[in-house]
């Protein structure tokens, strides 16, 4: 049996008695989840569910809506991939902020101040997780370390690096048996020392140098990456088709 979708073992009682009452649409609980977000931030826990509501209630009042909570929310569902919070959180946003300012359909808006960069944020963050929906984990560090609003958007988010990195692994690991030192360097993002070590010890991988231009890194096999054959076997008795042949002589009536 799957985990709940609300399920989240490091929820602080009182936020998990706000989500489960009357309060969870409660303007007054937005400063609440804002704070619940920061602590997330820094001791590297996760609660979508309670990221959510704040996304929520920042949709029934825009005026509480604050850009450092929305982009924090956005960065820590990257860490997540390929869960679809990210989408979940992005769908919750108003649609000014998910269109890129110069493509507004109504030039003549003014909107608040904090708009225009806010909604830059989002587009970078999303360009970020379409690299990641689309396995272009090269890319990713490419594009992650060219632009400097990026050392921006995850400077709160504790240990951003590191988590991307597993989450990166632990796909990699479900679908190869072994890759290409190289290759998996520009997954990783790491080389040298930093990139044995994080396969080594991290992962519990091997490396064999011995093989190809730069060597190999050998996954140990796993329900998800082991190969195995499936055999479908179907046990059909011959009285099951004796309706159905006793038909085909039937006259018409």
């Amino acid at each position: 049996m799957g985990i709940a979708f609300d399920y989240a073992p490091e929820r602080p009682e009182h936020i998990d008695a706000i989500l489960n009452g009357l309060d969870r649409y409660n303007p007054e609980t937005t400063t609440v989840f804002q704070d619940y977000v920061t602590q997330q931030c820094e001791d590297r826990s996760y609660d979508c569910y309670a990221n959510l509501a704040l996304l929520k209630l920042y949709q029934f009042n825009p005026h509480l809506l604050r850009d450092e909570p929305v982009t924090n929310i956005l960065t820590k569902s990257l860490t997540v991939f390929p869960s679809p919070d990210f989408s979940l959180c992005l769908h919750l946003l108003p649609s000014y902020i998910l269109s890129p300012p110069s493509s507004s359909n109504n030039p003549s808006s003014n909107p608040t101040p904090g708009d225009a960069p806010l909604s830059e944020a989002v587009q970078k963050l999303t360009i970020l997780n379409n690299l990641l929906s689309g396995a272009k984990y090269r890319e990713f560090w490419q594009t992650l370390d060219k632009d400097d609003l990026y050392a921006d958007l995850i400077a709160d988010v504790g240990g951003f690096e590191e988590l991307m990195r597993v989450r990166i692994a632990v796909t990699v690991g479900q679908s190869c048996r072994e890759v290409e030192r190289g290759v998996l360097e520009g997954w990783l993002g790491l080389t040298g020392p930093p990139f044995e070590h994080f396969v080594r010890e991290v992962c519990g991988w091997g490396v064999d140098d011995t093989r190809g231009t730069k060597g190999m890194v050998v996954i140990p096999i796993n329900k998800e990456n082991e190969a195995k054959g499936t055999v479908v076997k179907e046990e059909v008795k011959f009285e099951q088709f004796a309706r159905v042949i006793r038909r085909a002589y039937e006259q018409p009536a």
